[in-house]
């Protein structure tokens, strides 16, 4: 199963794939999609979800695990991240490749085996699972390939019954 791994940022979205079989799990791609604060805002939202999927469609995925919003005190910061959200979900509807959306604190559980761990522990452990030399960078792809070995971690049984 290929997985899409999505940290969705407006500035920033981190993306990453990973080959699963439940069992081990290997690294296929990732990186960013920039914006520019130039841009108008429905061309930055639009730009990063036909990214998503050009994404999705080139790397042949099938399903894809994204960090949903955690709230902050600053709800203005958060207002442009869930319009990316839901704009890459609607992408990908339209692939038919389906989403399932975590939490942060869900996302380090999976991958670190603590809810509370530090962002550098997150990363160390996504160096660790994947065989990487070095821990991936940007810190946003990082975290996008944490996301897909969420999915990964959690709901690999259940979804190999689906497809």
């Amino acid at each position: 199963m290929r997985i899409l791994g999505i940290d969705p940022g407006y500035a920033q979205t981190g993306w990453g794939v990973v080959e699963s079989d439940g069992q081990h799990n290997r690294p296929v791609s990732f990186g960013v999609i920039k914006t520019s604060p130039t841009q108008p805002d429905c061309e930055r939202i639009h730009f990063i979800a036909k990214s998503i999927g050009a994404l999705a469609l080139e790397n042949k995925v099938t399903i894809c695990g994204m960090e949903d919003i955690f709230f902050t005190k600053n709800v203005s910061s958060a207002i442009p991240v869930a319009k990316v959200i839901g704009a890459c979900i609607h992408q990908l509807a339209l692939l038919e490749i389906p989403v399932r959306l975590y939490s942060p604190p869900t996302i380090k559980s999976a991958v670190t085996g603590y809810g509370g761990a530090e962002k550098h522990q997150v990363q160390e452990m996504v160096r660790i699972l994947l065989g990487f030399e070095k821990i991936p960078k940007p810190d946003h792809a990082s975290d996008a390939l944490a996301a897909a070995l969420c999915l990964a971690v959690y709901d690999f049984a259940q979804i190999r019954m689906k497809l």
